[in-house]
């Protein structure tokens, strides 16, 4: 590992600067083992029996790492101080920076200044933990254990980061680091660090908001080319699309998509709680990458089966039934007595049997089996929940042995889990792993960290590069084109919208009868035309224009006359906007009326290529209709993907764009025509 932070990551000496908070650090490197020198600064009092020196300028040169548990005031000079002496990197941990508005956000600037390019942790955080070191520039305690290999956790929040550091899951975990307001090292050098470390066997992270889009996706293809897992956990939701509220697509999809997209683009695993991201980071380290998606599942009930089957809805999860002579042969190692399916509940009756549960779970996961190819399942649950602390488990270790057994004469990858997580206790996790198990709390983790597995080892990624930063105009700063001058740009840029024109509304008749019937008349300076009754469609006379320009104009001013699109397939919603700081995200979903009532949205990073785009439309419910449903025509889905391609150059090349929606895009069996759309654009600088 080479990187900025080797010094703070593996340190051989240490300083603590400050009082209770250093004290508590020192307590925490001497029961973790740290064996290099220690060195404090307190002006006032010796700190726990080290060499004690009044300011940080009289350390001694190169100190590798030091922990800065001063006020935020103190901490600039401490800093400053630390720096002129060739330290290797600080952590401050003093709150009462950026994080608390604008006025103490020049403070921290002051901080970082002061460092003069050391490595800065923080500040408000707790530090770092080296369980490979025996580093603990952290004050308070911590339930790691010293390991010379294991998983990274990087957490902006060092109070989750403390909670994560008490897991009971037998999860080795060999480095954490909580990075505060990231006012110089941020999460994104610090997943770059870890990335490429050999100690490092999986990177979970708890990301409040990316602070370097660039380094992180170099962090991620570093990763992904160790064959590193990365799971991570998103806190918070932007409030960035309450800025901009317009457009449908701002109050149907948050920003917060646009991380789900980033991680997917990336090939890191997104969870939602904190027992997922163990159980997940656990299940990969332990098991890689599945080969594919198909599980069996094994339980002494019928009720868990059910569990399994339901927990299991929505997921990428198959439970592919048993081949009938594959079948027999489970039947048969069950007596005849249990209905054989999957997931399969193969009863009490051979409870504590070992032989019996051994030759149950080798017929059901084919082990031995004559018939040639591939093994039936990827990967097999065991569902099982242990008697209470001080209770007797010796019953339960005879089906523990039998499921492993089978699973190495299968070859099949093993996890275990509890239908409750309280039933999984320690003592099982740890024979579990022992046996070459995976263990999980309970069946929903265990079900997300298969289809963890599953997605990692069939999916292939997309290129890791970059999208197009996004519009430095995402703000209140911005401008919302007229629907006319939208679809003109739409138009210019190469994708098709109905002939049409902006005329008095005593010009609407002669309008209609030059662009031809039938049309559509429509106000203008609406944003949502259909719900404030702006849109008259299907207009087949001069008469019907004429009245509805009346009606929508109030007796004067303008309005939108266009050419009316037929023979619509599908309604589509199409957008692409600016959601910092991840890039441009694109929106496909269904679109017109349906696009608030429907849940039906998929979101990619742009650029995309067609076959992403593609595969993005057939996920959606709506896609049958494209497909052509019961006989109706198909819809020119090619036609999508153009309009598509069309917009990410369009974005790509006028940066001013913040944001273009086109709901909805008519899609009938020839062509996909915008038939309205919204363009939000940024307000150039005033002069000075």
């Amino acid at each position: 590992m080479t990187s900025r932070l080797d010094r703070l990551l593996r340190p051989r000496s240490l300083a603590f600067v400050g009082g209770a908070a250093a004290e508590l650090a020192i307590d925490a490197c001497r029961s973790f083992g740290f064996s290099g020198d220690m060195w404090a600064v307190n002006p006032s009092r010796e700190l726990r029996g080290l060499p004690t020196f009044a300011s940080a300028g009289e350390l001694p040169a190169g100190v590798d790492a030091a922990f800065v548990g001063v006020d935020r005031h103190a901490t600039i000079a401490v800093v400053g101080q630390l720096a002129a002496r060739g330290t290797g990197a600080a952590v401050c941990h003093a709150s009462g920076f950026a994080e608390t508005g604008e006025d103490a956000a020049a403070l921290q600037r002051e901080l970082v200044a002061a460092a003069a390019g050391m490595p800065l942790v923080g500040p408000n955080c707790y530090g770092t933990l080296s369980a490979v070191a025996g580093a603990a520039l952290w004050p308070d305690v911590h339930g790691l254990a010293r390991c010379q290999r294991g998983v990274a956790l990087l957490s902006q929040s060092g109070n989750i980061a403390v909670n994560l550091t008490m897991q009971r899951r037998g999860l080795d975990i060999a480095w954490v680091m909580t990075l505060g307001n990231q006012a110089d090292v941020g999460i994104s050098e610090a997943f770059e660090a870890m990335a490429v470390d050999d100690t490092v066997t999986g990177v979970g992270l708890c990301v409040e908001a990316l602070d370097d889009i660039g380094h992180f996706a170099s962090a991620a293809a570093a990763a992904r080319d160790r064959g590193l897992p990365v799971v991570a956990l998103k806190l918070g939701a932007s409030e960035t699309s309450g800025a901009i509220a317009v457009t449908h697509t701002a109050s149907l999809v948050g920003d917060d998509a646009a991380y789900d997209a980033l991680f997917r683009r990336l090939g890191i695993r997104r969870v939602h709680t904190l027992p997922e991201l163990l159980d997940t980071l656990a299940v990969l380290v332990a098991l890689g990458p599945l080969r594919g998606n198909r599980l069996l599942s094994l339980s002494c009930s019928g009720g868990e089966a059910a569990l399994v089957a339901d927990r299991s809805r929505g997921r990428d999860l198959c439970f592919p039934p048993f081949a009938p002579d594959h079948a027999g042969r489970v039947a048969s190692a069950l007596d005849g007595r249990v209905a054989v399916t999957n997931p399969l509940d193969y009863h009490t009756f051979i409870w504590g049997d070992e032989a019996r549960l051994a030759g149950c779970f080798r017929a059901a996961l084919g082990a031995g089996a004559q018939a040639a190819g591939p093994a039936p399942f990827d990967a097999a649950l065991l569902v099982i929940d242990f008697p209470a602390e001080g209770l007797d488990r010796s019953r339960w270790w005879p089906t523990l042995r039998a499921f492993s057994g089978a699973c190495t004469a299968s070859s099949t990858p093993g996890v275990v889990a509890a239908s409750m997580a309280e039933n999984m206790p320690v003592e099982a996790r740890g024979r579990a792993g022992e046996l070459g198990l995976a263990a999980c709390a309970d069946i929903d983790t265990a079900l997300s960290a298969l289809e963890a597995a599953a997605v990692w080892g069939q999916r292939t990624h997309e290129p890791a590069c970059l999208p197009p930063a996004p519009a430095s105009g995402t703000s209140l700063d911005h401008t919302v084109l007229s629907e006319y001058e939208a679809k003109r740009r739409l138009d210019a840029a190469g994708v098709v919208v109905p002939a049409g024109t902006v005329v008095a509304a005593d010009q609407a008749a002669a309008a209609a009868a030059e662009i031809g019937y039938p049309v559509v008349v429509k106000a203008t300076g609406l944003a949502h035309k259909t719900e404030a009754t702006g849109v008259v469609v299907g207009l087949e006379g001069p008469e019907e224009a004429a009245d509805a320009a009346r009606r929508l104009a109030g007796g004067g001013g303008t309005v939108l006359v266009e050419s009316c699109i037929t023979g619509a397939v599908a309604e589509l919603l199409v957008s692409v906007r600016s959601a910092p700081p991840i890039g441009m995200l694109l929106t496909l979903g269904a679109g017109g009326t349906l696009a608030e009532l429907l849940d039906d949205t998929v979101n990619l990073l742009l650029p995309a290529p067609g076959a992403g785009v593609l595969e993005a439309l057939r996920s959606l419910r709506i896609w049958p209709a494209l497909a052509g449903h019961r006989g109706h025509p198909a819809a020119a889905v090619d036609a999508v993907v153009s309009v598509v391609a069309a917009l990410g150059a369009l974005v790509r090349d006028d940066r001013s764009i913040i944001e273009v929606e086109i709901n909805p895009l008519m899609v009938t069996p020839h062509a996909a025509v915008a038939a309205d759309a919204l363009m939000l654009v940024a307000e150039p600088p005033e002069p000075d």
